[in-house]
């Protein structure tokens, strides 16, 4: 392609709004423009990075034999009712209504439609397993999209399913997904680990994520470099470590010791008045839910995990002052764990120690606080994994990254198949639920992480398996025929050669020239100058390393070579 034919409307500064790397360099390099909050056109060297990255999805996921379908972005909200998510989702969910009044809803996932089509069209047990994938538009109505094309209302995915006769045949296709996601992303060049998740709206039993590490990432992520455990902050375990607490009494027999702590609410202020380290503290945290008050207690270093502790007491909310003050009858920041009648629901750290916390009482906190002794509660895992705390799986110490989800995979088992009557008939002919499995990709979520592991000060370094182009031909001097007929040879020999090739025969000075290669990242640069033509050489540039050497023009088979590499 000539790079004068193209629209490739590169920019000298980065966009004012934009914060992720990924965000400035695709608007600077020119491959995507923003039509409004969280809606990207994706211009001709965008679009070659997602086609790209299709190319290489479909063929890892013909290879695990799925088949590939489309199917509509407009859905009926009756089939989403049937399921009950109609009314699970909130916002997010772009509805209407059709001329005729009709409830209507955008896609943002396809679960709902592709049960209803396995309905009608899967009959026997012998028709089954089958892997069914589309790559397709889903809408979002984000709240704040943000980060570019990490984060928007309109994105194109991957979405495949699984379709099983029971759960030893949705491992098997869950495992096949897990292959085939592995090869998709090391051959789209990413650096990624896959870790435990939430199932989140989409429900289910087990879920992984693929994530790929970067600053720019809304999501957290545990990991242990000892035994491989990996998890998504959301549901994360850790073990912190055990506090040495000498100035309280450890013999169950001795008493509560009351000291005064005027207007000491937060744990920050308790501790520093007290001079004691935070995880020698009980924090009580007062919620309502859906049944009534609970009392939600974890360590003074730690942080309620909401998450977790809705999926013990269900849907809740914080308490409001006056609301704690009525109930407990002790203003917030002076609450303890001792003599309430609500349920209590305490951190696994804090089934041993002896403590300090809130003695129910203005202006007082009590040390000597044993649980089990002077508190009963429910006890599970409520606080968010930290760094450096004990693995789950081994004790040795996690470490957390920020990374962007590119990918995730869900066993959905009967959540979908059995509301919408997606059944099969086994070989005694009864009617058993399809189990199933929800594998998502997206592919601009995989460009942007490229470019935020693979850049330097001067631009994008793309990976050659997603680079808009394979080579990138630099003719400095337009003006002179020497240098005209070279680039024009190579440009021609190279095509022939399947490489795909970019040349700037734009009459621009080498500087612009040299600058917008680097900006773009086209994983080679073939520089045409009146110097090196003079000893009948050219140089190649290879924009990762920054390496440069020099062939002989007729030397077309090892440029190639290098090119390939």
């Amino acid at each position: 392609m000539r790079y004068s034919k193209l629209l490739i409307p590169t920019l000298k500064e980065n966009p004012s709004e934009a914060e992720a790397i990924s965000h400035k360099l695709m608007v600077r390099a020119g491959f995507v423009r923003q039509l409004a909050a969280g809606l990207y056109i994706y211009l001709p060297l965008g679009w070659r990075v997602i086609e790209k990255i299709n190319r290489i999805i479909r063929q890892e996921m013909n290879t695990i034999g799925a088949q590939e379908l489309s199917m509509p972005i407009l859905h009926p909200a009756e089939i989403w009712q049937e399921t009950g998510r109609w009314n699970e989702i909130g916002d997010e969910m772009f509805r209407l209504k059709d001329r005729g009044g009709r409830d209507m809803c955008l896609g943002m996932t396809h679960e709902e439609i592709v049960t209803w089509l396995a309905s009608k069209e899967i009959r026997s047990y012998r028709e089954l397993p089958q892997i069914w994938y589309q790559i397709q538009t889903k809408l979002r109505d984000e709240a704040r999209p943000k980060s570019g094309v990490l984060r928007t209302r309109e994105f194109i995915m991957k979405d495949s399913y699984s379709f099983d006769i029971d759960d030893d045949g949705l491992e098997r296709s869950y495992r096949l997904h897990e292959g085939a996601y592995r090869n998709i992303f090391s051959r789209c060049g990413l650096k990624f680990y896959m870790v435990e998740s939430d199932p989140g709206m989409m429900g289910g039993g087990m879920s992984h994520e693929f994530m790929a590490p970067s600053p720019a990432g809304e999501d957290e992520i545990a990991l242990c470099d000892n035994c491989g455990y990996g998890a998504n902050l959301e549901i994360a375990g850790s073990i912190p470590g055990i506090p040495q607490f000498p100035s309280c009494p450890q013999d169950p027999s001795e008493r509560f010791e009351e000291v005064e702590t005027p207007e000491k609410r937060t744990i920050e202020e308790v501790t520093s008045y007290l001079n004691l380290n935070p995880e020698l503290f009980i924090k009580s945290i007062m919620v309502i839910g859906d049944d009534g008050p609970v009392l939600a207690l974890v360590r003074g270093d730690q942080t309620l995990h909401e998450k977790k502790l809705k999926k013990i007491i269900g849907n809740f909310r914080s308490a409001h002052r006056d609301e704690v003050k009525e109930l407990l009858g002790v203003e917030a920041g002076f609450i303890g764990p001792m003599g309430h009648k609500i349920r209590k629901v305490a951190d696994n750290s804090l089934k041993q120690g002896v403590y300090v916390s809130g003695a129910n009482k203005e202006g007082y906190h009590i040390k000597g606080v044993k649980p089990e002794r002077d508190f009963k509660a429910e006890y599970s895992d409520i606080h968010i994994a930290k760094e450096w705390e004990g693995c789950p799986s081994c004790g040795k110490p996690l470490k957390v990254e920020k990374a962007i989800e590119v990918g995730n995979i869900f066993k959905l088992g009967t959540k979908y198949s059995i509301p919408l009557k997606a059944n099969y008939l086994d070989e005694k002919g009864e009617e058993i639920p399809i189990v199933m499995g929800s594998y998502g990709i997206g592919p601009a979520r995989i460009a942007a992480s490229a470019i935020e592991q693979n850049h330097d000060e001067n631009g994008i370094i793309w990976p050659a398996s997603i680079s808009p182009f394979d080579v990138h031909i630099l003719p400095l001097n337009t003006k002179d025929p020497k240098t005209i007929e070279v680039a024009e040879r190579l440009y021609g020999n190279l095509k022939t050669e399947g490489i795909e090739v970019l040349i700037d025969d734009r009459d621009e000075r080498a500087g612009i020239k040299f600058k917008d290669a680097d900006l773009i990242g086209i994983p080679y640069q073939i520089v045409i100058g009146e110097k090196n033509l003079k000893e009948g050489m050219v140089e190649v540039k290879d924009r990762r390393s920054r390496n440069v050497k020099k062939f002989k023009i007729e030397d077309l088979s090892a440029i190639i070579s290098l090119c390939r590499t």
